[in-house]
């Protein structure tokens, strides 16, 4: 039942930050102000890894601000619905509902969504925030890149790797002092440990 409610909220289409032909979000300051969700609980950043579940290598990266308002920076991504507008690489609205149909649009037989999760102060929080707004569009491919320059310009987060890699990213988040971490799949089981 879940599942299908997913599937109509995921009426997106979905192109990885090496997808070709992703039209770039342009809604109105308008209506990112009607869309915008503030999110009750603590201030926080989550860094989202697309992974191959054959490969093991990364696909996409993404980064989730939970600030005074909940926005996912989707570098180079695509995710599109007709209730989330999207302003250049930065999804507004982003519902406690939104976020799950995010990571089950990346979650297929294919790949697995690495959530890594950590605290933070508002100021910081805030700070992402107007990183990610004032980012601008991302290339192709440089889903991990940009996502990376944002973070290391937070204070915690000086020692984020730069890389083109999100797998690499990943693990350069991982070392960050209170990241918890999760694994989403869908549609596959992964091997005993995995």
């Amino acid at each position: 039942m879940l599942r299908q409610g997913i599937a109509v909220l995921a009426l997106v289409a979905l192109a990885a930050c090496a997808g070709e032909g992703q039209s770039r979000g342009s809604a109105t300051p308008e209506e990112v102000a009607r869309a915008a969700y503030q999110h009750p609980g603590p201030k926080s950043l989550t860094l989202y890894t697309v992974i191959s579940n054959t490969s093991g290598s990364g696909g996409h990266t993404a980064l989730l601000v939970n600030g005074s308002q909940r926005v996912i920076f989707d570098p180079a991504g695509s995710f599109h619905h007709h209730e989330v507008p999207r302003r250049d690489d930065v999804l507004y609205g982003i519902t406690p509902a939104f976020e799950l149909g995010y990571r089950s649009m990346h979650a297929r037989p294919a790949y697995h969504v690495v959530s890594q999760t950590v605290e933070v102060s508002p100021e910081v929080a805030e700070r992402a925030l107007q990183l990610v707004e004032a980012n601008g569009p991302v290339s192709q491919t440089q889903c991990a890149s940009a996502t990376a320059a944002v973070l290391r310009q937070l204070p915690g987060f000086e020692n984020i790797r730069a890389t083109l890699y999100p797998v690499q990213l990943q693990k350069s988040f991982q070392q960050v002092t209170g990241v918890q971490g999760t694994r989403y799949y869908e549609d596959f089981t992964p091997p005993p440990g995995g």
